[in-house]
């Protein structure tokens, strides 16, 4: 049996660290930008890996001595402007038709990647404080994440990434992938802007500026509260999202907090409770109506899993029977965030012209570059490192229970016992001789 996949060695990890640099629109999907991505996966699962050993701060102590957190958000910016200005042109070009969608389907990937990367080191002050002015940036990047994430709707959120996971796809279906994608990558910026409240004390006030009067998040966050776009009800049982996939919630775990329950409500106790915060938020009648919403879920069971909460629940408490102070008006020069409008701005009118330059030199490889590119996604993404990285133990794809044997061909799926595999044989044979075929080819390089 092979040894479980550990971290990277220090200077390894460090010359990944090293090698990170921002691209430009024009170059993204190309043979240095794919570089970069491999760089950016293999620190994202170096940096998974460190945190359940607890080893993450050799990554944090990198990133902050080589400056690279401003990097990561503006690869981050970068990649959701193409999501949004370039990827729906490219998919209505008429001479675009690739041998395989799986470039394109790294690039969308490329933004989940990043942020996982900045969920991991975020939880740490400095990485905070070594993003500077490019902070601003992110909190408006969370903002339109967690905007989206309040508006979707119930018929989306039951649709799971496995289902939208197929193999070789035409480009407009890659495109109900992307939206798909948006949650996961939405609830990655729930925890990262939760992460920046933590620090609100010592973040530059523009920074508390943006977050409060700017995009007013704790009305937003009441809205995640109020919504829970994480939760919904199928077929008379409750479904959670957690660990990347929806989970049947017993009754008697129902009133269970999930991890993203405890960020919004960790998000609302660092925002509203602070005193710095509350002198510069406008208790106005709106914001005033809509935080008091929140008593309605401060139960006794909710307070009893995370106990910090009795301090909203007197906060609330005091905030329906007085006017709260108006907001002192210090003034100050306000930061403004740079790098999104500096890419928009950049590149504005040339949305297809870059589409056509990628479809080009990016998008239509030939198939023995398809080929060796192959090759360095095998071994970037190695099953083996796959399954450390996985949060859970494999669950058989018929009937859900822990498994223990896996398709010995494609080794994708995996199965409790010979009669669940033999059951799901014909629904599995073609996705099975794919990846045998794309093995196949590997190995034959």
């Amino acid at each position: 049996m092979a040894a479980v996949p550990g971290p990277l060695p220090p200077a390894e990890a460090e010359a990944l660290v090293r090698a990170l640099q921002g691209s430009e629109l024009r170059d993204i999907g190309g043979q240095g930008w794919l570089r970069q991505h491999e760089y950016v996966e293999k620190l994202n699962m170096h940096g998974i890996l460190s945190a359940s050993v607890g080893q993450e701060q050799l990554l944090t102590e990198l990133l902050v001595t080589h400056a690279k957190i401003p990097v990561l958000i503006g690869e981050l910016i970068s990649v959701e402007i193409w999501k949004h200005k370039i990827f729906p042109v490219l998919c209505r070009l008429e001479d675009f038709k690739p041998r395989s969608t799986f470039p394109i389907y790294v690039v969308l990937h490329h933004e989940a990647s990043i942020i996982n990367l900045l969920e991991t080191v975020f939880f740490y002050k400095e990485i905070c404080e070594s993003a500077e002015d490019s902070i601003l940036d992110l909190i408006d990047y969370c903002h339109r994440k967690l905007t989206l994430l309040a508006a979707r709707s119930t018929k989306a959120q039951a649709v799971t990434s496995a289902e939208l996971r197929a193999d070789p796809i035409p480009p407009q279906e890659l495109q109900k992938q992307a939206e798909m994608m948006e949650f996961e990558i939405s609830l990655k910026a729930l925890s990262v802007l939760r992460f920046i409240t933590d620090q609100v004390d010592s973040l530059p006030l523009s920074a508390v500026t943006r977050m409060l009067n700017t995009h007013n998040l704790p009305c937003l966050l009441v809205e995640l509260v109020e919504h829970c776009p994480w939760s919904c009800w199928e077929a008379g049982k409750l479904k959670k999202f957690e660990n990347g996939t929806w989970h049947v919630i017993p009754p008697e775990d129902q009133v269970k907090m999930t991890k993203l329950d405890g960020q919004v409500w960790l998000a609302l106790l660092n925002l509203l409770l602070s005193p710095e915060c509350q002198h510069k938020y406008r208790f106005d009648g709106f914001n005033k109506s809509q935080l008091l919403k929140l008593r309605a879920f401060l139960t006794d069971v909710l307070i009893d899993q995370l106990p910090n909460l009795v301090e909203m629940q007197r906060f609330l408490s005091y905030l329906a029977v007085t006017e709260p102070a108006p907001p002192r008006k210090d003034l100050i020069l306000e930061q403004v965030p740079v790098i999104r409008d500096h890419i928009l701005k950049k590149n504005s009118g040339k949305w297809e012209a870059i589409a056509k330059h990628q479809v080009k030199h990016a998008f239509s490889p030939t198939e023995e570059e398809l080929k060796l590119q192959a090759r360095r996604w095998a071994q970037t993404y190695s099953l083996d490192m796959m399954e450390a990285l996985a949060p859970d133990k494999p669950r058989c794809r018929v009937c859900g229970v822990e498994a223990a044997k896996r398709c010995s061909r494609c080794r994708n799926e995996w199965y409790c016992t010979r009669a669940c595999q033999v059951q799901h044989w014909q629904k599995h044979k073609p996705a099975c001789n794919l990846m045998a075929e794309v093995s196949r080819s590997v190995d034959d390089l």
